[in-house]
């Protein structure tokens, strides 16, 4: 049985590492972003990067030289990116296509709503006994000073933002040049990193967090791939079956939005489908609503049970992880909630040990 002091004595450690996890997470995350992912990406490209090293030789001067590994992981980053920029541009081809074909039929769309909201209107007056044509013009007075209103306030904001996103644009390009730097530094001097830090009196919690961070992203990237694939895949194949002439470009859409925990599919699914229900096409709303069900429970399932099985934690504190890790760290915190409650069990029983 744990005396009451030594419980006193692990509840204050577990709060101090829980604390010193947090400033970490809060402080000094961010600062080290570009050169965390660097290692992460070296990591990835050393195996094959150690293959060609092998056997890509140069003779120079009657000297057999091998290729630097910065250079071979240079090049293979290089490629990475061309064949990603191919995906992307093929897949660019494919949207504006369905967005040409999607934008071309909005004035007709906007034909409909104005002559909906013209019967509806003209249906009110009846009711209420009104002028002839009064609400129809008060609404497209309305609706003509929202656009006024609209476009005044929207080239003032525009304005007063450009600076902020040309100071963005030139972050990205900074953080870029330092990721891609740092990944082929890494490949270069990884012996040396690595010998350095087994020198260390500190490597045990640094194999430790490292492990942890690799796992846990690892993890939580394929999770995300796995269940943004299957919710586009299956939002394709429900805007096909109700003849949806944009199935591709909607569902490749609604994947993406998935990802995005302020939205999700509900934000596009649910009013659609009530809109499908008000103009009385019981079956292609029944089929966007079964959509958003299915999709809304795939995440709440999925995500919870693939992370945790993966990183070693229950569906439930996969979840509690990740909510909490929403309210402190934003977006980011669906990643750092998991890792952050691992992080804290393995430093405590790290320095603790169980008793």
């Amino acid at each position: 049985m744990v005396k009451p002091d030594k419980k006193l004595k692990k509840i204050l450690f577990m709060l101090g590492i829980t604390g010193a996890v947090y400033g970490g997470f809060k402080y000094l995350l961010p600062l080290v972003v570009p050169f965390l992912l660097a290692w992460l990406t070296a990591l990835c490209l050393r195996p094959s990067v150690r293959f060609l090293e092998r056997r890509l030789k140069v003779r120079w001067k009657g000297k057999t030289r091998t290729l630097p590994a910065g250079v071979i992981g240079g090049m293979e980053l290089l490629l990475l990116f061309a064949v990603l920029f191919m995906a992307v541009q093929w897949g660019g081809r494919l949207f504006i296509s369905q967005f040409r074909l999607f934008t071309a039929r909005i004035p007709e769309w906007f034909s409909t709503l104005d002559s909906w909201l013209t019967q509806g209107c003209r249906n009110l007056e009846g009711i209420l006994g009104l002028k002839e044509d009064y609400l129809v013009e008060t609404v497209r007075d309305m609706l003509n000073h929202l656009g006024t209103a609209a476009r005044q306030s929207t080239m003032p904001l525009l304005m007063n933002n450009s600076m902020t996103a040309l100071r963005l644009i030139v972050q990205w390009i900074v953080f870029f040049v330092l990721y891609f730097a740092s990944v082929l530094l890494c490949l270069q001097e990884m012996e040396e990193i690595r010998e350095r830090k087994s020198r260390s009196s500190f490597h045990r919690e640094i194999s430790l967090i490292g492990r942890r961070l690799a796992a846990v992203g690892n993890a939580w990237v394929k999770t995300q791939l796995i269940i943004m694939l299957i919710t586009s895949l299956l939002c394709i194949v429900g805007l096909t079956l109700i003849g949806n002439p944009y199935s591709v470009l909607f569902g490749v859409g609604i994947g993406l939005l998935d990802a995005l925990p302020v939205f999700g599919t509900g934000s596009v699914l649910i009013p659609w489908g009530i809109l499908l229900l008000v103009k009385k096409s019981w079956g292609k709303a029944a089929v966007i609503l079964g959509l958003y069900v299915i999709c809304y429970f795939l995440r709440q399932v999925m995500e919870a049970k693939i992370m945790g099985s993966q990183v070693g934690l229950s569906a439930l504190e996969t979840l509690m992880s990740m909510y909490v890790g929403l309210e402190l760290f934003g977006i980011a915190g669906f990643l750092l909630g998991p890792v952050g409650l691992l992080m804290i069990e393995d430093l405590f029983h790290l320095y603790c040990g169980e008793e």
